[in-house]
């Protein structure tokens, strides 16, 4: 997951780079994005699709997955009669000169969950990282994004709730999952093993992660998690046997958290060729 988000190209715009500055950790839709490249990644080198692991566009599943927007009318008039060299000379000056707030043509959409940019994948195919907008970049989808090439997927997306499944799933490939993460103790884990809330934690939500094996380390069945948290990739040790509850402090059931291990939600992309 670090490469998609490690760093922007010179030639990025600086209304860009200042919006990817002041964020202090990605986005949900842009995590799962990750994640969902990922886990594509490494199974097309597991079953020798890529011959080497080739990194796809976590931006161009947050740029498409999830619900279609309908068109406007200068969308459906340029969907009509194609591209136009007018259509890519009015691309390139609202690049050059954004609004005076430094605003983009971007609405807000519901989040994306590692499913929806999945199933995006295997319905539209996904092009490879250097062909498409950095993670996280603001501006619109030029007029000619039809045009880049795209890399066909076949497959379906296997979802499991528990951990016996996920076991059986990570004997094939990593597992994409779901993390309870406190605060701060994801912060400290170091070396160590993450087991969840401690003295003076706060809860943090939940966060899309990549499961890459399982085993014992000093006594307790752990996870070797993949992680991208506040901008920075980096692999843990997850605690498989410890459980949790968390209750509502204002009385909302809803808003509390039932007896549950640390990770959750487990989900693969099982591609065929």
């Amino acid at each position: 997951m670090a490469s998609q988000g490690s760093g922007l190209c010179s030639c990025c715009h600086p209304d860009c780079k200042r919006a990817m500055t002041s964020k202090e950790e990605h986005n949900a839709s842009e995590r799962a994005a990750m994640v969902a490249v990922n886990l594509i990644s490494s199974a097309r080198v597991i079953l020798g699709l890529d011959s080497e692991f080739t990194e796809y566009s976590a931006q161009y599943l947050v740029d498409n997955a999830g619900p279609k927007k309908e068109l406007g009318q200068r969308e459906l008039e340029q969907q009509r009669r194609g591209v136009t060299m007018q259509d890519c000379v009015e691309y390139l000056r609202d690049i050059a000169n954004p609004n005076s707030q430094g605003e983009t043509d971007q609405q807000p959409r519901r989040e994306l969950t590692v499913k929806d940019c999945l199933e995006c994948a295997f319905r539209e195919g996904i092009p490879r990282q250097e062909h498409w907008g950095h993670l996280g970049c603001v501006f619109k989808v030029p007029p000619f994004a039809s045009l880049i090439p795209r890399v066909p997927m076949k497959g379906e997306v296997i979802e499991a709730k528990e951990l016996e499944e996920a076991f059986e799933l990570l004997g094939k490939q990593p597992v994409g999952a779901k993390l309870h993460v406190f605060s701060p103790q994801i912060d400290s884990v170091g070396e160590g093993v993450y087991d969840g809330p401690g003295e003076g934690t706060s809860y943090v939500g939940l966060r899309d992660v990549i499961i890459c094996s399982v085993e014992k380390f000093k006594g307790d069945s752990i996870a070797n998690v993949k992680i991208c948290y506040k901008k920075k990739t980096s692999f843990m040790k997850v605690s498989l046997t410890r459980m949790f509850a968390k209750l509502s402090s204002d009385g909302d059931e809803s808003q509390g958290i039932m007896p549950t291990g640390l990770l959750v939600d487990f989900i693969i992309p099982r591609l065929s060729k």
